[in-house]
């Protein structure tokens, strides 16, 4: 156990160092950006792990892996759980129950399922709208979900209709094979587009294990990072 905190903490200085790093070259305080370490197949050991070593944001991909890492995990509720991968409708209230942040919001059907999950669980939860930028950069969307930028605004105005849902800004994933430093600009074109009318959409969630500084440079708030922290996946084999 000891072994693997040691190698969880390395992981994280050399995340951390990465981070700093890009932060310095935009020039934007480290403050402004928030680690999640995506903790998706390890054991919520790991999670455990890491909230000893200061993250305070983990995020997780599968229902119902998730909310079962959240109740095994002895982290606290100090800990936020950020639901990162594709919402089946029908899954909705139950990762309601668990989540404190959807990432993954694309459709309007989602936004009201997530919303009845969230006033039958009597607890608010933050929401992100998850962008497809795919068609734009000429690329398939390689079977992620995503809303197209035309799509957002309808989608913000329902999320700000749902009682016990909060809009907290958009999410996207930089297409496969393409150089992510204009995807994560034109992103922030559109953060800034949504937050003419819903102000408070401020998070920009962008930026992986292999693209982080590029999403640092064009002001992502958020970086979902797995690999660079926690080492290669477990088989699922």
């Amino acid at each position: 156990m000891a072994e693997r905190r040691d190698e969880l903490a390395r992981g994280l200085a050399a995340v951390e160092e990465r981070i700093a790093a890009a932060c310095a070259a935009a020039g934007r305080d480290r403050a402004e950006v928030t680690l999640i370490a995506v903790t998706k197949t390890y054991p919520a050991a790991d999670v455990d792990h890491l909230a000893a070593l200061g993250i305070t944001d983990v995020g997780e991909n599968r229902h119902p892996e998730a909310g079962r890492k959240r109740e095994e995990s002895q982290a606290g509720p100090g800990l936020r759980w950020h639901f990162l991968g594709g919402v089946q409708t029908n899954k909705a209230g139950a990762i309601a129950r668990y989540a404190d942040v959807v990432h993954s919001v694309d459709r309007a059907k989602l936004v009201a399922s997530l919303g009845r999950g969230a006033v039958a669980a009597g607890r608010d939860l933050e929401v992100l709208l998850q962008v497809d930028l795919g068609p734009e950069f000429e690329r398939p969307s390689d079977g992620r979900s995503g809303a197209a930028p035309g799509e957002l605004l309808p989608l913000a105005d329902a999320v700000a209709e749902q009682e016990c849902l909060r809009l907290g800004g958009i999410m996207a994933v930089a297409p496969l094979g393409v150089d992510p430093a204009p995807v994560f600009a034109r992103l922030a074109e559109i953060s800034a587009r949504l937050q003419e009318t819903h102000p408070q959409a401020a998070a920009l969630s962008a930026g992986m294990s292999g693209d982080l500084e590029q999403a640092v440079a064009a002001g992502a708030t958020h970086l979902r990072v797995g690999r660079a922290l926690l080492g290669e996946r477990p088989s699922l084999g």
